[in-house]
């Protein structure tokens, strides 16, 4: 299989999306029963948090937590969007700043202005895209940013998403100050995320079943195992713990001068992807295989190199005084193990 291939689909009645890149699986999405990402409240401040910075808010779904707030009085509403998952026995992290995202286009109602991504490099065609913009917003109140989609998107379509988040947009901000909590607005599911964040070309496929038939089920399943292995008999575990998740590399029988650096150099390639597949997320310690201090800038470089082109936040904190190099990354997903038991 040389295409990439989106498989849409469900596990024991849960919706699935899963994302193959020359057969080898790339993505997963898993929905749950919690509050998804990007759902929009109106809330109810609760009870500041002293030292924090911060407040409780209640919602209908449950207590989330805002940071930041300022001039906000218990028992006001306010407006809040779920910004990833709790940790366990934590509150719903929530925020102020709303975005209102589709495939083509992001309402911005606190950063007004009209942007074309970075990521759309010809002049003519961000020239075309700001006038289609100025044609559906006019000079907006609320902001408006066209995403990389728009360089293959029909002119219509486009125009069509820009009105439909438009409208959403004020529809919700309309009803910030309704009586008591509310949810305004449901964050998108797996198949609506597929559609939305996975832009490139590839063929969709949505028959029953077609997570086994195309592979699927039996990665996932290979997915629970922390083992993760290497050329040359070499390995590298990935395994979560309460406080951090740690990645051990070995070189297996490889003993070979430039072992370790083959070892880690591969495990770097691989380490988004496997931490996108599992949902794995907050602070991460890697472990590496015996290697030459002078060999850490190639390897800090591949690991910044297969970051970049990962959706999920990750910030590399460097090395520590014992050889480990730390990262902190955003939890915008349920582990594996708890979506799928």
């Amino acid at each position: 299989m040389s295409a990439d291939t989106i498989a849409l689909d469900h596990i024991d009645g849960v919706e699935v999306a899963a994302r193959l890149v020359g057969g080898q699986l790339d993505d997963l999405l898993i929905d749950t029963d919690l509050p998804r990402p990007g759902t929009i409240y109106r809330a109810i401040a609760d009870r500041p948090v002293k030292g924090q910075g911060g407040m409780f808010v209640r919602t209908p779904d449950g207590p989330a937590f805002l940071r930041q707030v300022k001039g906000l009085a218990p028992g006001q509403p306010i407006l809040v969007q779920v910004t990833g998952y709790a940790e366990p026995g934590k509150a719903v992290p929530v925020t102020t700043r709303i975005l209102f995202k589709s495939r083509f286009a992001i309402i911005t109602p606190d950063a007004p202005g009209l942007n074309v991504s970075r990521a759309i490099k010809d002049e003519d065609l961000r020239d075309t895209l700001l006038e289609l913009a100025h044609a559906e917003i006019g000079a907006p109140e609320t902001g408006l940013i066209l995403r990389s989609a728009c360089a293959d998107g029909d002119p219509d379509a486009i125009a069509e998403d820009i009105r439909a988040m438009r409208d959403l947009a004020g529809a919700v901000l309309a009803d910030a100050t309704g009586q008591g909590p509310e949810k305004l607005v449901d964050g998108d599911g797996p198949h609506a995320l597929a559609w939305r964040d996975w832009g490139d070309p590839a063929e969709v496929v949505t028959a029953p079943g077609c997570l086994v038939t195309l592979g699927v089920r039996d990665q996932i399943d290979m997915l629970r195992d922390a083992q993760v292995p290497l050329a040359a008999g070499g390995s590298w575990y990935i395994e979560p713990t309460r406080a951090l998740v740690a990645v051990d590399v070995n070189t297996g029988g490889d003993t070979s001068p430039a072992a370790g650096l083959k070892a880690n150099l591969a495990m770097a390639r691989d380490l988004p992807r496997q931490l996108r597949l599992r949902g794995l997320g907050g602070q991460i310690t890697l472990d590496l295989a015996p290697m030459p201090k002078k060999d850490r800038r190639v390897f800090e470089t591949t690991l910044r190199a297969a970051f970049r082109k990962d959706p999920v936040e990750t910030a590399l904190a460097g090395w520590s005084p014992l050889g480990h190099f730390e990262l902190q990354r955003k939890r915008d997903r349920l582990p594996l193990t708890d979506v799928l038991k």
